[in-house]
Parts: structure tokens; sequence; C-alpha cells
């Protein structure tokens, strides 16, 4: 008797009809606005939307010159600012959640294969986008605000205004977050196969000057913060060849097992 065979697609009998996916979509879609919408209501008591925006303005704060304040221009910003920071700080500690929603409405369409690639780079990739934002703000900002304010002429007295401080402080959050997911970038290229691993490591050279082209365009005007981010980039770029190895080597789709004929 020949032993059983096993099942031509993993996925066969998953199937569900289109309604229902679309319910499952608006029910996780829901609750991840709950997370964010609990997170903001603890942060909106502690410790508060104006102590939020005083623990972003810190790096700024303590670079001013002594006896110097931010400076709000819009009428409402001190009320509005403040609320914005509290929002984004609740998106962004209810990402976990939020990624987790996502990965539970897809992950029954996906093989066995396919989840040990995408559950380990969704992970991977938020653990990074949070080194960045609190690699700007613990280090590049208290490197850069004080060069910047050196710079600033005798004549002109130094007060930012609190919303453009904000935009700020968001695009170079941004920009250290998505820096900082360069070994991502490079795992999934080498997994599709658009390029190799050779050539990874031919093109070093040509990624240090784009790197570098990238930290000059982001970063404020001083080279302490140009190579706060050069540097990352260069050993993330290295970490992502090795990790692409390994991912390589274990997420290969399963070979087609030949079939027993039945005697």
């Amino acid at each position: 008797m020949s032993e059983p065979k096993p099942p031509d697609d993993e996925l066969a009998g998953t199937e569900q009809p289109f309604v229902q996916h679309l319910f499952e979509l608006r029910d996780r879609l829901l609750r991840a606005v709950y997370g964010i919408a609990a997170i903001f209501a603890v942060l909106a008591f502690f410790p508060g939307p104006s102590r939020l925006y005083d623990y972003l303005a810190m790096p700024l704060v303590k670079a001013l010159p002594e006896g110097s304040k931010m400076i709000a221009v819009g009428v409402v910003s001190p009320f509005l600012v403040p609320i914005k920071v509290t929002v984004l700080a609740a998106v962004a500690l209810s990402l976990p959640w939020i990624l987790y929603q996502v990965w539970a409405f897809v992950a029954p369409g996906l093989y066995k294969h396919e989840k040990k690639l995408v559950m380990p780079l969704v992970t991977a990739s938020t653990l990074l986008f949070y080194c960045g934002a609190a690699f700007c703000y613990f280090f590049v900002f208290g490197q850069a605000f004080p060069a910047i304010q050196k710079m600033a002429p005798i004549s002109v007295s130094v007060s930012p205004d609190i919303e453009a401080y904000l935009d700020f402080v968001i695009t170079m959050f941004i920009a250290f977050g998505v820096a900082f997911e360069v070994p991502i970038v490079v795992v999934i290229l080498a997994r599709l196969g658009v390029v190799t691993l050779a050539q990874l490591r031919a093109w070093r050279s040509y990624f240090i000057v784009a790197a570098a082209a990238v930290s000059g365009l982001v970063t404020p005007p001083d080279p302490v913060s140009m190579i706060a981010l050069l540097v990352p980039m260069c050993l993330l770029y290295e970490l992502g060849i090795v990790a692409a190895q390994v991912f390589i080597r274990h997420t290969q789709a399963p070979e087609a097992e030949p079939r027993s004929e039945t005697p």
C-alpha cells in the first residue's frame, strides 16, 4: 500500500468569499484605529501633549542661547502642535499592533516559506525604523543643533517656531528611519533575484557614494550629522548582504515532490 500523497497546494481549501475578506479587512482596520485611540488617550493624560512637545523640543532648547525660547507664530499653534505630536506618538507606539493586524489579514494567504520571509522582514523593518528615529533624536540632534547655533550671527536672535520645528523633526525622523531600512531593501532585492550577492559586494563603492549624497541632502548642514548618517548606512549595507545570504538559504520554496504511482 502506498503512503498518502501530500496535498498539491497547502492553501487548498482555505479560500474565503470576497465579501468575507472585506469584513475581515474592516475589522482589522477598526482594531488598528482602536489601538491608536487607546494609546492617544493614555498619552493625552500622561504625560500630556504639552509635556510630550517639551520632550521632543529638548535637544533644540538645550542648544539655544541662555534665556531664549521657542515661539508660536500661529494663533492656535500652542494648542494644535502638541496635539499633532501626541497623535504622531500614538501612531508610532502602536505601529507593532498595526503591523500585527496587517499580518493577521495576509498570513492565511501565504505559503510556509513566504511566512518565513515576510514576518522576520516586517519585524526587522519596524525595529530598524525605531532605531533610526532614536539615533536621530539622541545623537544627531545633540550634535547638530549646537553646531547650527554657533553658526548664527551675533546680530540674530534665535527663536525657532514650534510648528516649523515639528515639521523639521518629522522630516528627520522619516529620513533616518528610512535610511536604516537599507538591510531590508538589500534582502528583498537579493531574495527576488533582482541582484546577486556578488553584485552587491561589487557595488559597495557605488553605494558609499550614493549614501554620501543622500546624507548631505537630508541632514543639517554640518559634517557631524552627515557622517552620523553615512556610517550607519554603510554598516547596514554590509549587514544586509550577510542577512540576504541567510534569507536566501532558509526561505526557498520547497521543491515539488515527485508523485508515486499507486500500484
